[in-house]
């Protein structure tokens, strides 16, 4: 039992150290935006116009990669092996990120 205890207090210990860490950065930005004359309120959030071709490609991706390690496993290796799925699910994921960036990097320079 007292392993338990142990891993919920290092739990507890690193989000109460999460979230303290994400209020400090925050109150140190908006200082550093007033040591500069600017109002913290005032700062709109820049537009992000390729967003949700990210998060699309990025599930297409972990779709495609979920389905990949699933024919692998079932039909070619005959066994179960999670960290398969994992891996898959994630090189699909980043192989839609990668492939966003590129759609985006060309959409810029063409605009140049």
């Amino acid at each position: 039992m007292d392993s338990d205890a142990l891993i919920l207090g290092i739990v507890f210990l690193g989000f109460f150290t999460m979230i303290f860490g994400l209020v400090y950065l925050r109150s140190r930005e908006n200082m550093a935006m007033i040591d500069r004359g600017m109002n913290p309120k005032d700062v709109k959030p820049r537009p992000a116009p390729y967003n949700n071709l990210k998060y699309g490609l990025l599930l297409l991706g972990s779709g495609i990669g979920l389905a990949l390690a699933y024919v692998i496993t079932q039909h070619m290796l005959n066994t179960e092996n999670p960290a398969l799925w994992f891996a898959f699910i994630a090189i699909g994921g980043g192989a839609g990120l990668i492939v966003s960036y590129r759609i985006e990097k060309k959409e810029v320079l063409d605009k140049q």
